[in-house]
């Protein structure tokens, strides 16, 4: 089944039809005054813990020293009215300073607010996200659903091939994040239609919240958004949106005297050639943007007219959102004579025929860095704490490779790139490994690996366990996202995602279970007991028959007595009379669930598997007699 997880999380707490009517508003222009109350609700604030908890940075913890793991354990009713009060009274605890090294060798300051602060910022990006998204441009690709680098470097290789626009003005925003202006960001948040009073005296206090540098100090702020946040990245967008749009109006949107024919493409966007052919013969400058975050470019059709929009752009930076520009690193490039740099790639035209196509390649800072992480990662192979240690840095160095091919491999000379990596690492492997330990045959290897890597010459097995090479790789052309492909509609969904295919009863027990709980479930086993549902589509673990909303009982497969906890594999959905089965000591109870539930011999086993686990004697039944003997064990759980 196709599915994207956070739309499924949504679909869990019965959240969808309230984000899409959120987007549709916001395409309408309509305006937002109660917001507060959809980002208060119990289950959109459920669905924030769920979202953040699948979030590798919810471990980190803040200045309180606590993560999502001391969440967990709080019952479900007690963590929504936590969040709540939060929300009424809000005082942001002050956020921690970290800072992590750049490829250049700076340093890249981060802001981890405390697990509370993000719980609530989660809770408000679920609501505001859908009303921005109905305003953000086509080609504004960072931090937004559905979108990814990949769809801005084909934007760029459209403008350059296709367009042939060979001029590109490259505008370095100096320190953006820590630059934001505060007063300009709420106005902007106000002309979008987001209006909602109590929510924007809450985002203020976000920003002005306190900063813990590293050596204890603490600081201010009176500008900037804190990267790390969870709210951050939506921020910085709603910042540069009116960028993209001032750009936009200076030619694509830019109003003529009459209505021009215009056809769809095959993705969805719109052709407007026919009027575009009449804005060149105006005195209009011909450009377009294409921006990840705050990297972007703009491509230009003359040397004369990207001149004339990099002085227009910084100006505009400086005098509407208070920005200033890096001097040493703006620039206009024309692409027939020099590379340009974006989001790790470098990017030129080259003549071929009578045209001019894109030449891209990796960046030499990205293959050097590229390379010392996984020379980093050979050293962590060769010297592991034990062998299942030396199993998972072997995994681990397979999973890094993999992630710099996908990310890379829509650079047209990746091959040549890429090669170059493979000969430094092949080496390093070789000096420290020699041929004993790494061979050219072996066939310990999964499946996924023979699929991409098994014609390779330059697979090897290092102790009888897969080394995939990096150098193996084939150019794969960059996808610019489908216009119809959306988030927030039933339409957009159906592209990348199919819905819940449940009965309805089955669905209407769903949306009951986020409220069918007990004061002692904590939010990890609430959370988990309707994904468990879905995920056994209504139904029983043991009998297979769609379970009724007073027949569900979620059992620990090792008792919470015996050390189990309530994350999802411990977890399993059952009909109440097996859970009193499982559970069951006496030999008349035992007897008397039998009879009632009638189990052939698959499902009894499945039964005393259950009993094992939760060290009960498993169940024998011979020749209609009930039989308890723990000795059993062995032969029931093997058999």
């Amino acid at each position: 089944m196709t599915k994207q997880k956070k739309l499924r999380h949504n679909e869990y707490y019965d959240m969808q039809e309230i984000y899409d009517s959120l987007y549709s508003d916001s395409k309408e222009g309509k305006i937002f005054n109660h917001l507060m109350e959809l980002v208060r609700k119990p289950e959109n604030i459920q669905l924030a813990y769920r979202n953040l908890k699948t979030n590798s940075g919810s471990m980190t913890a803040g200045v309180d020293k606590l993560t999502i793991k001391d969440y967990s354990n709080i019952p479900a009713d007690k963590y929504v009215s936590m969040v709540q009060r939060k929300l009424d009274y809000y005082q942001p605890r002050p956020v921690r300073r970290v800072e992590i090294p750049k490829p250049n060798g700076k340093l890249r300051p981060l802001g981890i607010p405390t697990i509370i602060d993000r719980l609530v910022q989660q809770s408000i990006l679920q609501v505001l996200e859908p009303i921005c998204e109905a305003k953000f441009h086509d080609r504004s690709n960072g931090f937004r659903p559905s979108r990814s680098a990949q769809n801005a470097i084909a934007q760029c290789y459209r403008m350059i091939q296709r367009s042939n626009l060979h001029f590109v003005v490259d505008i370095d925003i100096k320190g953006f994040f820590d630059n934001v202006n505060h007063t300009k960001l709420i106005k902007q948040m106000w002309s979008m239609g987001i209006r909602d009073k109590q929510l924007i005296c809450v985002i203020k206090a976000m920003l002005k919240a306190p900063i813990v540098m590293p050596n204890g100090k603490i600081e201010y702020p009176t500008c900037g958004t804190p990267q790390g946040g969870i709210l951050s990245p939506l921020l910085s967008n709603i910042v540069l949106n009116e960028l993209d749009w001032w750009i936009s109006s200076q030619w694509e949107n830019h109003p003529t005297h009459k209505k021009y024919k215009c056809s769809i493409n095959k993705n969805g966007s719109v052709n407007r050639s026919n009027t575009y052919q009449v804005l060149r013969k105006s005195n209009l400058k011909e450009m377009y943007i294409v921006r990840y975050a705050d990297d972007f470019k703009i491509f230009c059709r003359t040397r004369s007219d990207a001149n004339k929009v990099f002085i227009a752009v910084k100006q505009w930076l400086q005098d509407r959102l208070k920005l200033q520009i890096s001097e040493e690193k703006s620039k206009v490039v024309n692409l027939k004579r020099h590379k340009s740099e974006f989001l790790g790639f470098e990017l030129k035209a080259v003549k071929k025929g009578n045209k001019y196509v894109v030449q891209s390649h990796m960046k030499d800072k990205a293959i050097k860095r590229e390379t010392d992480k996984l020379i980093e990662q050979i050293k962590k192979i060769q010297h592991p704490s034990d062998k299942k240690q030396e199993v998972l840095e072997i995994q681990r160095y397979n999973q890094m490779v993999e992630g710099i091919q996908n990310y890379y491999q829509c650079a047209t000379h990746i091959s040549t790139d890429l090669g170059k990596i493979q000969r430094q690492v092949a080496t390093v492997l070789r000096n420290r490994f020699g041929k004993k330990r790494l061979k050219s045959k072996g066939d310990r290897t999964s499946k996924h690996i023979k699929e991409r890597y098994g014609k390779s010459k330059q697979l090897r097995w290092l102790d009888g366990f897969s080394i995939v090479p990096i150098g193996y790789v084939q150019t794969k052309n960059p996808m610019d996202k489908k216009k119809s492909i959306c988030k927030y509609t039933k339409e957009g969904r159906a592209e990348v995602h199919k819905n819940l295919q449940f009965s309805p009863y089955v669905l209407w027990v769903m949306s009951q279970l986020k409220y069918w709980h007990n004061s002692k479930d904590t939010m990890e086993l609430t959370d988990n007991r309707i994904s468990l549902y879905a995920g056994q589509y209504g139904k029983c673990a043991i009998l297979g028959t769609e379970l009724g909303i007073d027949e569900i009982h979620c059992h620990h497969k090792q008792p919470k007595h015996l050390g189990g906890n309530d994350k999802y594999s411990n977890l399993i959905i059952l009909h109440k009379n097996v859970h009193r089965l499982i559970h069951a000591t006496k030999p008349e109870t035992i007897c008397k669930y039998l009879s009632i539930l009638n189990l052939d011999e698959s499902q009894l086993k499945k039964v005393n598997n259950l009993r094992y686990k939760a060290h009960n004697e498993p169940i024998v039944v011979q020749q209609n007699s009930l039989l308890s003997n723990f000795e059993e064990i062995g032969r029931i759980i093997k058999t």
